[in-house]
């Protein structure tokens, strides 16, 4: 006879019962239960705890104090449950795959590749009795110019195999070699998809080339298609969230990914899985300036009321909860209401401090605001009616998302135009072709656009930074954006009058796209004449109103931060901005439009042609 241990759900159990309902019951079947070499006494026992665990969610993320002993509780639960799996054997559940395709960015994929391993060390998917965790398999892949951020990204893969992730390099010359062993024939139908760059030049082809080509890797290393899931995650995106608390924000690997996963997979029809984000925000600097703006000037404005040497008034305030938007200035084109005006800035200090060092931390991180971090806005999680509740999904997180095998037909296409909103494009023709079998789920990475390791050591495509002056240019990325947005909406428009399986004709494209740029083009316009009053505001309020900030020596170097900031904006929001000029000429916009009506025309025979490589 074989005793299967259950000593943390018996523990759980015995010290929550009276605070958590429906503990008890399950308390009641645990001692009913003898130990037994029966997979059913296993199965039993198995399930209890499945049965445990939305009980201590909810409690866990109610406003009860006892969050970390809970959390320590329900990870332990896990651990303990994986022991019961793996004793009575035959676990059939999914294999992972995880792509993580990265650009000269060591110090995000660092904490990527740390997350998991927390993830997998907390949680213990699969188990790792061989000393690593069998159903866990990374890829990097790789896209980087610069040899030595090559160079540390190969170090972080070899440290994390020696912590147990099976985690291999996709390099550079990996990638073209296996993209040449196509036929030839096949390479040129999915050029756009998988890239054209030369064996030479074979680097920065874009995060939707590099995860593109990730498929392919896919294949390679898929030992069983009916039992394997593939998890793609953006090397800025950590396996956890951000809980808020009296003190600021802290990190929790509160989320059993994998295992959650695995059961939506297993028990629904589901095809492709998203996730979303919390932390920063998931869209560019270019649609949040006006609202950050507006916070931005309501910190001065509170602040020009308070002495400097007063002890720090701007803690307690936290931004919204994920999945409304409210970062994005132009939210009600996605169906969003902001109702609320401004969010106050949450001091990230802790101890004793006066406004005059909340004033020197808030500047020295404004200028991060143009590589996508928002000081006010970041949003937090809120565990609502639970992880695996399904919803319709219409848009993909490329940062967090799941397919199985029959999934991995469902592309997202047009990453050779480098425009934004590519994600969201491609899941409006998803949710069209698939239905209901392209879900969204509440399991969001922490996305963090910097780190601080500073603004010098994170590369962003599309935005420029000029060390020395402090300078962004970030137009490439604006005009992208403006593109984006009218092949999102033009594509949005579209599905609703052709049919997603044939392919669309030109004159109806061309005839959709022609409105929504009249119609985008007016709300960028009136963007535009928002941004550059709300930044003259802002300089006057700050420079020319006399307040206490201007006659403290200390709060020099902060000063010309705010100044720094302020030029940014102008540089890349006002009247003289290059990529403002260019969403205004005709010339530049005819030659997009075509770009975006050819993908267009074109998505189908690609479509097809990516479908016959599964």
């Amino acid at each position: 006879m074989t005793d299967f241990v259950t000593m943390h759900l018996a523990e759980c159990i015995s010290r929550y019962q009276s605070a958590i309902p429906g503990l008890a019951d399950l308390g009641k079947q645990l001692q009913g239960l003898s130990p037994s070499t029966e997979s059913s006494t296993a199965d039993t026992l198995i399930d209890l705890y499945e049965r445990c665990y939305p009980l201590l969610e909810k409690a866990m993320w109610s406003a009860e104090p006892d969050f970390y002993p809970l959390l320590a509780c329900y990870q332990a639960l896990f651990r303990e449950q994986e022991a019961l799996i793996q004793q009575r054997g035959g676990d059939d559940r999914h294999h992972f795959i995880l792509s993580i395709p990265v650009a000269d960015r060591p110090p995000h994929l660092h904490a990527c590749l740390e997350s998991i391993n927390q993830v997998c060390t907390l949680y213990n998917y699969g188990g790792n009795a061989s000393g690593v965790w069998d159903k866990i398999k990374i890829i990097v892949a790789e896209d980087s110019r610069d040899e030595n951020n090559i160079r540390r990204h190969i170090e972080l893969v070899e440290e994390y195999r020696q912590k147990g992730l099976q985690v291999f390099h996709f390099g550079l010359t990996e990638q073209y070699e296996l993209l040449q062993s196509l036929p030839r024939h096949q390479r040129e139908q999915l050029g756009n998809l998988l890239t054209t760059q030369p064996r030479g030049k074979f680097y920065l082809k874009g995060q939707a080339a590099n995860r593109n080509l990730s498929y392919l890797k896919f294949l390679q290393l898929t030992e069983d298609k009916n039992r394997t899931l593939y998890y793609l995650v953006d090397s800025d995106q950590s396996f956890c969230v951000n809980r808020q608390t009296e003190s600021g924000e802290e990190v929790v690997y509160a989320l059993n990914y994998f295992h959650t996963i695995d059961k939506i997979f297993r028990t629904t029809d589901t095809l492709m899985l998203t996730g979303k984000m919390v932390g920063d925000p998931p869209v560019s600097p270019s649609v949040m300036a006006a609202n950050f703006l507006d916070d931005v000037t309501a910190f001065f404005t509170r602040l020009a009321t308070l002495a400097g040497d007063q002890a720090c008034q701007f803690h307690g305030s936290h931004g919204p909860l994920a999945g409304d938007a409210a970062y994005h200035d132009m939210a009600g084109l996605f169906g969003f209401e902001n109702r609320q005006a401004t969010f106050s800035y949450p001091c990230r200090l802790s101890g004793e401090h006066d406004h005059g060092a909340c004033l020197i931390d808030f500047a020295r991180r404004l200028n991060a605001f143009f590589f996508g971090e928002h000081l006010t806005r970041k949003t937090w999680f809120s565990y609502g009616s639970g992880f695996a509740q399904l919803s319709p999904a219409r848009t993909i997180y490329p940062g967090n998302y799941i397919v199985n095998y029959a999934g991995l037909k469902y592309i997202i296409p047009f990453g050779h135009l480098r425009l934004r909103m590519s994600g969201p494009t491609a899941g409006r023709m998803i949710a069209v072709e698939i239905a209901g079998r392209f879900a969204s789920f509440n399991m969001p990475n922490l996305h963090r656009r910097t780190t601080e390791a500073g603004l010098d050591d994170d590369f962003r495509p599309g935005v420029e930074l000029d060390g020395e002056q402090q300078s962004v240019d970030l137009s490439s990325e604006f005009e992208r954006q403006f593109f984006g947005d009218l092949m999102l909406f033009s594509t949005e428009e579209l599905v609703k009058q052709a049919d997603v399986n044939q392919p669309f004709a030109q004159e109806v494209i061309e005839a959709v796209i022609a409105r929504k740029e009249a119609e985008l083009l007016a709300l960028y316009q009136q963007k535009h004449e928002a941004i550059v009053a709300k930044n003259r505001q802002l300089h006057d309020l700050v420079f020319n109103a006399g307040h206490w900030w201007l006659r403290s020596p200390g709060l020099a170097l902060s000063l010309r931060q705010i100044q720094t900031f302020t030029d940014n904006i102008d540089r890349n929001f006002g009247e003289h901005a290059l990529a403002w000029r260019q969403i205004q000429s005709a010339e530049h916009r005819a030659q997009r439009k075509w770009q975006i009506v050819e993908a267009l025309m074109n998505y189908r025979a690609e479509r097809d042609a990516w479908d016959r490589l599964f």
